[in-house]
C-alpha cells in the first residue's frame, strides 16, 4: 500500500508542478505577447517567439522550472509515505528530463542550461525539508 501512495504522491507532486510551471508561462505570454497564430505548443512559431524575445523575458520561465521541481517535489516528498527526498528527487530528476528535452527542442539561450541543476537542488531541499519537519 505504501508503494501506491508514493506512486501516488509523486504523480501529485508532477502535476502541481507542470501546472505552476504552465501558469507562470503563461503569465510571461501575457507580458510578452506570442504572435498572432502561435500558441505555446507550436514548436515552430515558440523557436521564433524564443529568438527575439529580451534577456529579461526569462526571468518568468526560470522561475517556473524551478517551481515544478521545488513545489512539485514538496508536495511528492509532503503526500509520500516514507522516504520524502528520494520521492522528491525523482520528480526533480522527471523535471531535469523534460527541461533537457525542453532546452534541446527549442532555440533557448545557451545560458539556460545553468539553470538545469537547480532543478535537483530545489527537489532535493523540498525533500530535506519535509523530513526534518517529521522527524521534529
Amino acid at each position: 500500500m505504501k508503494i501506491l501512495r508514493n506512486i501516488g504522491a509523486v504523480f501529485a507532486g508532477l502535476l502541481v508542478g507542470v501546472v505552476l510551471n504552465l501558469l507562470l508561462i503563461s503569465a510571461n505570454a501575457v507580458l510578452f505577447p506570442l504572435p498572432e497564430g502561435v500558441d505555446l505548443f507550436d514548436p515552430v512559431g515558440m523557436s521564433d517567439y524564443i529568438k527575439e524575445l529580451p534577456l529579461y523575458a526569462f526571468i518568468l520561465p526560470i522561475l517556473a522550472h524551478w517551481s515544478q521541481a521545488g513545489v512539485g517535489g514538496w508536495i511528492a516528498a509532503k503526500l509520500g509515505g516514507g522516504r520524502p527526498v528520494a520521492l522528491s528527487m525523482i520528480v526533480g530528476f522527471l523535471t531535469l528530463i523534460g527541461g533537457v528535452m525542453n532546452l534541446l527542442d527549442l532555440p533557448f539561450p545557451l545560458w539556460m542550461w545553468l539553470e538545469l541543476p537547480f532543478y535537483l537542488l530545489l527537489s532535493w531541499g523540498a525533500g530535506v525539508l519535509v523530513k526534518r519537519r517529521r522527524e521534529s
